[in-house]
């Protein structure tokens, strides 16, 4: 029903008005008495086979939402009904920033991809904390963490510090975002000084802390095995807790049938199924060159359970989905835990 009726509907509006459409509707929806939970009766497989245990947290089964859908943390209590076990909120920034100039998000529909140069547009910190406060779910929920756009790369740790300390309270894990290609100078952070200085500022607050939370590292699918090597290394001497595998691509070599509308499109990430293959290669090159020395999550061109399986195959402890979610509808993460429960 979703993708003959339901999907090509939503196809007839601009790409980035129907995700504030679909925040809307799950904010106003689910506030009808009983309808969470027969949502999530219809979509949550409850199977213990399914938890994981991953730096010292419970989730209830491997599959989450990835970073970006639910940016301001403001539906993140109504997605979890769809059967997911963790929610990544943000990417956060400490101000409130419009992002890049409009349309800056595009549609490949015959690759099931999408490209968007959004450049972390967000309500800021104190909109996404405030929102947070409302939390209502069990399920584990992530904080994904980045500069502001007028941030110099001199100063970039300081709005990683005001997130972390921001955040602390409220989420359950970190992930510090250097990894975006949309915003045009944070690929320098990228680069091993660089990184260490971020990641080693925010270990020391967590280590000081009663309680330390997990904190993880987004890596770019556009890093060749040296720099690879150098994320095995970083996660080594920071000793923070895991990897998210990948963050959309810059390159288009993997475009199949659009080619036209992503030339039209011009420069952005590009997710989805084109990016599926190199995804779950970074996360084998990753698992088998530090012999599993720490998680991963996997995400990245996850269009079906079939997907989910092969990355978790590869070497990832937990999956997460986006635009997958978009295309393959809404009871995705219940199509994956099932095929999991069937592969043990």
């Amino acid at each position: 029903m979703y993708k003959t009726f339901i999907r090509p509907l939503l196809f007839l509006l601009p790409p980035e008005k129907v995700h504030h459409l679909v925040v809307a509707m799950l904010k106003v929806l689910f506030r009808l008495p009983g309808l969470g939970l027969l949502v999530s009766k219809m979509a949550t497989v409850n199977n213990k086979k399914l938890e994981r245990q991953l730096f010292g947290l419970t989730f209830k089964n491997p599959v989450g939402i990835a970073a970006g859908f639910d940016k301001n943390a403001e539906v993140y209590n109504e997605l979890v009904n769809f059967g997911f076990g963790h929610i990544e909120i943000g990417t956060v920034t400490p101000k409130s920033q419009p992002g890049n100039p409009k349309p800056r998000l595009f549609r490949l529909p015959n690759d099931y991809g999408l490209i968007n140069r959004m450049g972390f547009n967000n309500r800021g910190l104190e909109a996404a904390v405030g929102n947070l406060m409302k939390r209502k779910t069990r399920a584990i929920i992530g904080g994904n963490i980045g500069k502001n756009t007028l941030t110099p790369n001199s100063l970039a740790v300081n709005d990683y510090i005001a997130n972390f300390n921001g955040l602390f309270d409220y989420v359950d894990y970190f992930v510090v975002n250097v990894s975006c290609p949309n915003i045009s100078d944070l690929k320098e952070l990228q680069d091993q000084e660089a990184l260490l200085n971020i990641l080693n500022s925010v270990q020391r607050i967590n280590n000081s802390k009663p309680q330390r939370k997990p904190v993880l590292l987004k890596v770019s699918p556009d890093l060749n095995e040296k720099q690879l090597d150098e994320v095995i290394e970083i996660v080594r001497l920071t000793g923070i807790d895991g990897v998210v595998a990948t963050n959309t691509t810059i390159t288009r070599d993997s475009v199949r049938h659009d080619q036209e509308l992503a030339n039209r499109a011009g420069n952005g990430g590009l997710s989805g199924l084109p990016i599926r293959e190199r995804s779950t290669e970074v996360i084998r090159y990753l698992a088998q060159k530090s012999g599993k020395a720490f998680p991963i999550i996997g995400v990245g061109g996850i269009m079906s359970a079939e997907d989910a399986l092969a990355k978790l195959e590869a070497g990832a402890d937990l999956v997460q989905v986006y635009t997958g979610f978009i295309y393959s509808g809404p009871f995705l993460a219940r199509r994956i835990n099932r095929l999991i429960l069937k592969s043990m």
